[in-house]
């Protein structure tokens, strides 16, 4: 006997088919990795850990910007890595479980990338991790810097494209997460240094070493009594990976609370490497903050994580990289 169209329209209807991502989370084995800026300083690093478990997969994508090939080239050809190069102001079709959204040139196609990353979370239902900066914070006017400042910076110095377009980030992560519910993370990150570090990237802890090797003049900018917290990058990945892994969503601190005057440093890095070179004050950039420390009582109470490695043992293994890329010898 023929069924009725009710029992045959309720027979035939096939079982909802389940989006590719879940079908991956139920049924594969890997955890599949994006990493945006996988090819820079931090990313790099980022990379050799999550290649560690053989459990995960990683892709890379990057422009190369200011990132390099030879940063991942153990990884290239290994059937658990892919890189792709991209500029993530472009919308990326891939599907993955986690984002670490590293890139970001100081300028504001950041704002850009972090929507085209968002989407490719909502879409595949990924969980992104947003790398933000102690520069949300400005010249802060409270020390140290605990998440729940506001900060205080200016909305249109020099330095306001990339402060500004890390909070409007930001912003953009907490409104995807409240209206779309995606998995976000946020990590403020400090001053972080180490091997790959870009050589004339302008930042005071890579300017001063390789000055110090090529036998220049360590350039303090005035009045040299300015303050800053300097990370060891293999403490940095423990931490953003700790905060990926965890269940907080954050914006969470991550850095070392161990704070150093500029005339510190240079005078550390000058013992260290070139005791006969001078140290020469400069003009100071405009809206250069005073003092930049983080409160990490987050970090350690919600990721159970701080940084192991003090300033005087992480200079000496950059100094290595330096001298090898910069092609001087230990005698000289």
């Amino acid at each position: 006997m023929a069924q009725s169209n009710g029992d045959h329209s309720s027979a035939a209807k096939p079982p909802p088919t389940p989006s590719p991502l879940r079908f991956s989370k139920f049924f594969q084995s890997n955890m599949r990795i994006l990493v945006t800026g996988g090819a820079g300083f931090i990313g790099s690093h980022l990379v050799d850990k999550l290649m560690e478990n053989e459990k995960n997969e990683v892709i890379v994508a990057d422009n190369y910007f200011t990132g390099s090939k030879d940063n991942l080239k153990k990884w290239i050809g290994h059937p658990r890595f892919e890189l792709i190069r991209h500029d993530v102001t472009e919308p990326l079709l891939v599907e993955v479980d986690q984002i670490y959204h590293l890139a970001c040139p100081a300028s504001p196609t950041n704002v850009i990338g972090t929507l085209n990353m968002l989407g490719l979370a909502k879409r595949v239902g990924a969980r992104i991790l947003l790398t933000s900066t102690s520069e949300v914070y400005g010249d802060p006017l409270i020390h140290p810097q605990e998440e729940s400042y506001w900060g205080n910076v200016n909305p249109i110095g020099v330095r306001s494209c990339y402060d500004e377009g890390k909070r409007v980030a930001e912003t953009l992560m907490f409104d995807y997460h409240r209206q779309h519910g995606i998995e976000i993370r946020i990590a403020r990150i400090f001053n972080t240094y180490g091997p790959r570090m870009n050589i004339d990237d302008g930042r005071v802890v890579s300017n001063f070493i390789a000055q110090a090797l090529r036998n220049e003049p360590l350039t303090v900018q005035a009045p040299g009594t300015q303050t800053r917290s300097f990370c060891y990058v293999s403490d940095m990945v423990d931490g953003l990976i700790k905060l990926m892994e965890g269940e907080n969503t954050g914006p969470i601190n991550i850095g070392n609370p161990g704070e150093f005057t500029m005339i510190e440093l240079a005078e550390n890095v000058k013992e260290l490497i070139n005791p006969k070179v001078e140290i020469k004050m400069v003009e100071n950039t405009p809206d250069d903050p005073r003092q930049r420390k983080p409160d990490i009582s987050k970090a350690r109470e919600l990721l159970k994580w701080e940084p192991k490695i003090k300033l005087k043992d992480g200079l000496p293994l950059m100094e290595e990289d330096f001298r090898l890329r910069l092609g001087v010898p230990r005698n000289n």
